[in-house]
C-alpha cells in the first residue's frame, strides 16, 4: 500500500518509525539545512531581542551625529538622521520577517481550502475554480501586488494582505494535486461509508494527510515573499516611515549621492542581513523538502 501518514518504516531498534519520524532523522543528518534552521532561529531571536536590549531606540534622531561610519559606539554606523543603523536593522528584521511569514500564512490557508474544495468537489466545480487560477497566473505577479497595496493603503497590515492575496496561485495548485490523489484512498472511502460531511472528510482526514508538500511549499515561500516586500519598499511602496524594513532601509540608503562609494554601510548591512536570511531560509526549505520526498531515502547528506 502507498505510503501516507500512518506509514511505517523499520527502524534499526526494530521499532516501527512513522514517515514524520524518519523525515525529521533525515532532516538532521543535512548539515546545510540545519545550519540554515540555526540561522534562521539566531536572526529571529536576535531581531526580537536586539531592540529591547539597546540604548537607542529605532525612530530616535540626533543630527549632529548623522553620517557617522561603524564604530564602537555604533556598530553598524549612523544613516541620514543620525539614527542607530543596527537598531534600526534589528527593527526592519522583525517587519521583514513578519512580513513573510503572515503573508506566508494568509496565502497558505486561502490556497489550501481553494485547492481542497476544487479538488475533491471536482466536476464543472473543479474546472471552473482551476480556470480562475489560470486567468489569475496570466496576470503579472508584481502587478497585481503593486494595485492591490495602491487599492488597500500603504500601511504594514495591507501590506500583508496584499502579497498573501498573490501568493496562493501555486499553492492551490499543489493543493488540488494531492487531494486528488488522496480522496480515492480507502481511508477516504471508510469516512463517506461512516457518514462523515464533505467538509469533515477534507478538514479531518484529507488536509492533515497533504501536509508534507504543503509545509514545503510554505517554507519556500517565506523567503519569496521577505523578497517581494524588499522589492516594493525600494519602490516606496512598501513599510512606509517611521518604521522600516530591510529593503526599505537599503533604499533609504541608496538614495544617498555614491552610497557604496561613501556611505556603504548604508547598503551593506541591510541587504546583507537580507541576503543572509534568505540564503538560510532556501537552504532549510530545500532539506524539508528532500526530507519529506519519499524517493530521497537513501540519500547521503
Amino acid at each position: 500500500m502507498e505510503a501516507t501518514s500512518q506509514t511505517f518504516e523499520q527502524g534499526r531498534s526494530g521499532k516501527p518509525r512513522s514517515l514524520w519520524q524518519d523525515a525529521m532523522r533525515r532532516l538532521l543528518r543535512n548539515k546545510a539545512s540545519m545550519v540554515g534552521g540555526l540561522l534562521i532561529v539566531l536572526m529571529t531571536l536576535t531581531c526580537i531581542a536586539g531592540p529591547w536590549l539597546s540604548a537607542y531606540a529605532y525612530d530616535e534622531q540626533n543630527l549632529a551625529r548623522q553620517f557617522e561610519s561603524p564604530s564602537a559606539e555604533h556598530w553598524f554606523g549612523t544613516d541620514a538622521k543620525g539614527r542607530d543603523l543596527l537598531v534600526r536593522c534589528l527593527h526592519g528584521g522583525r517587519v521583514s520577517l513578519a512580513v513573510g511569514v503572515i503573508a506566508t500564512a494568509v496565502s497558505l490557508v486561502v490556497g489550501v481550502l481553494y485547492g481542497t474544495v476544487s479538488g475533491y468537489v471536482g466536476g464543472k466545480t473543479d474546472e471552473f475554480l482551476m480556470r480562475v487560477v489560470d486567468v489569475l497566473y496570466a496576470l503579472p505577479y508584481i502587478v497585481m501586488v503593486i494595485l492591490l497595496v495602491l487599492y488597500l493603503g500603504r500601511n504594514i497590515y495591507n501590506l500583508f494582505l496584499a502579497l498573501g492575496l498573490v501568493q496562493w496561485l501555486t499553492l492551490a495548485r499543489i493543493t488540488r494535486g494531492q487531494v486528488l490523489h488522496v480522496k480515492g484512498q480507502e481511508f477516504i472511502d471508510g469516512a463517506r461509508a461512516m457518514g462523515a460531511s464533505g467538509r469533515r472528510i477534507m478538514l479531518l482526514h484529507i488536509i492533515p494527510n497533504i501536509l508534507g508538500p504543503v509545509i514545503v511549499y510554505a517554507t519556500l515561500t517565506v523567503p519569496q515573499v521577505m523578497l517581494n516586500e524588499a522589492f516594493l519598499s525600494f519602490l516606496g511602496l512598501g513599510v512606509q516611515a517611521p518604521m522600516a524594513s530591510w529593503g526599505s532601509l537599503a533604499a533609504e540608503g541608496a538614495a544617498n549621492i555614491n552610497p557604496l562609494r561613501v556611505y556603504w554601510w548604508l547598503v551593506v548591512f541591510p541587504g546583507g542581513l537580507l541576503a543572509l536570511t534568505l540564503f538560510a531560509m532556501n537552504f532549510f526549505g530545500d532539506g524539508l523538502r528532500d526530507a519529506l520526498d519519499p524517493r530521497s531515502r537513501e540519500r547521503v547528506f
